[in-house]
């Protein structure tokens, strides 16, 4: 790990029942190209299995893989730290679950799943690779829960954020211990009975094109109560394989207003 990526979110895995038309999907509503590995011990159940890492242009953000007997499908963020087994042993003690005590990923780093004190599912993550902080596939990624609610200790103590002092009144910009924008949580509401999750939030050149196609190729608006004004500019969707993601310009670094 460089200093640079602490407290970042530096990965992104799809877990999917469906690889081929997950990776169909993003292609045509991202512009993703993908590269298939031949993984020897595969971290989510052994033996030699094919992973297939997402790209934009050459730089590589994502991975999407069969969904584990043992893991539910959809999309898992990755957050740095420079010590995996420190930070999971704090995760109890700021009102969090360990889902997976950390485990190494042959090659590239040692990784641990976890649920925040609102049940969102992340990643803590040491990564021992080349790639680059993914800034051309992913804009901030986007918390939903119930609410204006967020666990921000939990994040603070784990990953170093802090709130920006510049905020609006629909999200919560987040920041990682350099002050860049990391993360932002919307002021909406999963149906009843949902934990709170975090969104991946996939980069696009035109938000209403990459909508149109997402929706040609099976995509439908997910089940949420969000402001207006945040939908219309950062929707939130659901794949095929409903997996929830947003959409974002990518040139935009924060939440985008008329």
């Amino acid at each position: 790990m460089t200093q640079s990526k602490a407290g970042q979110i530096v990965w992104h895995d799809l877990f999917t029942s469906d690889r081929e038309c997950s990776m169909a999907f993003y292609q045509r509503v991202a512009n993703w190209t993908y590269e298939t590995e031949r993984a020897t011990d595969f971290a989510w159940g052994g033996g030699e299995k094919d992973f297939v890492l997402a790209l934009s242009g050459d730089e590589a953000g994502a991975g999407v893989a069969e969904t584990p007997a043992e893991q539910e499908s959809g999309w898992i963020a990755y957050i740095e730290v420079p010590d995996v087994d420190v930070a999971v042993r704090r995760v109890a003690t700021l009102g969090g679950k360990i889902v997976r005590e950390p485990f190494e990923v042959p090659g590239v780093g040692r990784n641990a799943l976890v649920r925040d004190p609102l049940g969102a599912l992340v990643g803590i993550s040491l990564s021992r690779h080349s790639f680059p902080v993914s800034r051309r596939q992913f804009g901030p990624d986007v918390y939903v829960g119930k609410g204006t609610d967020f666990p921000l200790a939990f994040y603070v103590e784990l990953f170093g954020w802090q709130v920006s002092p510049e905020q609006d009144t629909d999200c919560l910009a987040l920041l990682g211990p350099g002050g860049d924008l990391v993360a932002l949580q919307h002021a909406a509401t999963w149906p009843t009975g949902s934990n709170a999750a975090w969104v991946p939030c996939l980069k696009v050149a035109s938000v209403s094109d990459a909508c149109r196609a997402a929706e040609a190729k099976g995509a439908r608006p997910a089940s949420v109560d969000v402001n207006e004004t945040v939908q219309a500019y950062n929707p939130i969707l659901c794949d095929p394989d409903g997996a929830r993601f947003a959409l974002g310009v990518e040139k935009a670094t924060t939440l985008q207003h008329p």
